[in-house]
This record gives C-alpha cells, structure tokens and sequence, in this order.
C-alpha cells in the first residue's frame, strides 16, 4: 500500500473578513469569504476549490479510464456546478453537478464511453471522500 502526504499552509490575518493566503506547493492563492455570503470575496474560496477538487479529479478519472478502454478523444471539456445552501446561518454544500461533454473520434464506442462517464464519477477519490455528505450528479454528453 503507498501513502501519500500532501501539504497545505494556511495563514490567516484576522476575522472574518480578513483575507488570508494558502500555499500547497503548486496552488497559492489568496482566499476569502465569497461575496454571496458577504465576505470580500477576494482569491478563492472553499466552495470553490471543493468544487475545484471534485471537477479536476472527476475529469481525470474520465480522462485516464477513457484512454484505458483505448477509445479516441477528440475533445473532452467539462462545466460544474455546486449549490450551496445556507438556511438559518448554517451552511451546507448540497450538490455537485458535472456536466462532461466528451467528443468521440468516432461514433462506434458511444454507448461505452457514457458507461465510462458514470463509472469514472463513482471511481474519483474525491467523489468517494464526499459520499454521504455531497449529493454529486452526472450529466454527461457524449457524442
């Protein structure tokens, strides 16, 4: 079994509006509360790298199972969204929606690439990490 560490340093210079940075070897950012919740909404914010986190390791778990199955991409692009409630001060992230389109070299494995679509959302580490917690649909268009 291999274990892998991964480093996050966080520095944050006051309350709740302030704005603080991160650093995690390739991503530096500032980041704040997001302008919808009434925060500066300078750099990034959680909701956005989660959404960030989920999208990327969603794309490349297609990407690689995709290329696996020996089936040619001429274009793969991908649309997320994640919906945020906040009902009485407490904040919960509800939903993830991926909206893959995937573009096939041809037209003969379209029926095994959309299986690959589904499979690929259940198979993400991150998509596993959020389970039971994250509602995270598919809405892939595969052509």
């Amino acid at each position: 079994m291999a274990l892998h560490s991964f480093l996050l340093k966080a520095d944050w210079p006051g309350g709740r509006n302030s704005v603080g940075t991160i650093d995690a070897g390739n991503l530096k950012t500032e980041v704040s509360i997001p302008p919808e919740m009434d925060g500066p909404g300078v750099g990034t914010n959680p909701d956005e790298m989660l959404l960030g986190a989920a999208a990327t390791c969603y794309i490349i778990t297609l990407a690689a199972m995709l290329e696996r199955a020996s089936i040619p991409v001429s274009k793969l692009t991908m649309e997320s969204e994640g919906i945020v409630e906040v009902e009485k001060g407490v904040i919960t992230y509800k939903t993830i929606i991926h909206r893959p389109t995937v573009i096939l070299a041809n037209n003969e494995q379209i029926e095994l690439a959309q299986k690959l679509a589904e499979k690929a959302e259940k198979s993400c580490m991150i998509s596993r990490a959020v389970k039971g917690n994250v509602e995270i649909k598919l809405e892939a268009d595969i052509k």
